[in-house]
């Protein structure tokens, strides 16, 4: 009973701190957009502009946050009937993903200390860390985690496919298609309430077969 208790409360874990990421970094994602339309390009940043930039850059360690906590709990969902190889691709790609959205907030950072009137290297760089590294990591991360819900049985085959689809649209679309970084947020946000609707903990399903 005890350990029944644990699973349901690492399950609301998980889908809790997955709507605050997902909430946060769609809204900071807007925010950069919004201010830094492709890339920064002969943009002159205005009083407002720069504000939206500095918004961004405050909820993005937020964001980073609730993304490893939602990271760490559906790992634990996923307990020891984890496939090892899958989990540390999910783990790996999780981590790496945190770290490349910290340096592209740290790059877009420099934006508002540089004395000119148009954003150069630092929007550039940023935009760079975000579209092209950052959302990669999270494409594999989308893969491994559908992966494992797939092999598991602990995720609806819908959620599964949306998850593949997800996961090569980041793979491919990359700078190519603006706004395509909303699909990682969007995606996190489905999950994380499929989770809060109570589906049954990963880690009391036997694991199925590859």
């Amino acid at each position: 009973m005890e350990r029944k208790y644990e699973s349901l409360a690492t399950a609301r874990a998980a889908g809790v701190a997955g709507v605050a990421f997902a909430i946060l970094m769609a809204a900071a994602i807007v925010l950069v957009r919004v201010a830094l339309p492709d890339g920064g390009d002969e943009v002159t940043l205005d009083a407002g502009q720069r504000g939206g930039v500095r918004t961004a850059l405050e909820l993005v360690p937020f964001a980073g946050i609730a993304f490893l906590w939602f990271m760490g709990a559906l790992r634990e969902q996923a307990g020891r009937a984890e496939d090892r190889f899958v989990a540390t691709v999910f783990l790996g790609s999780g981590v790496v993903f945190v770290a490349t959205l910290f340096a592209a907030a740290a790059a877009a950072g420099t934006v508002l200390g540089e004395s000119g009137q148009s954003p150069s290297f630092g929007s550039h760089f940023a935009y760079a860390l975000l579209t092209t590294y950052a959302m990669r990591m999270a494409a594999v991360f989308i893969i491994a985690t559908s992966t494992i819900g797939r092999r598991l049985g602990a995720l609806p085959r819908p959620l599964v496919v949306v998850g593949y689809l997800a996961g090569l649209t980041l793979l491919v679309a990359g700078t190519s298609v603006p706004w395509s970084e909303l699909v990682f947020p969007a995606w996190a946000l489905l999950l994380s309430l499929n989770i809060l609707r109570g589906r049954p903990p990963a880690a009391a399903r036997p694991a199925a077969p590859a």
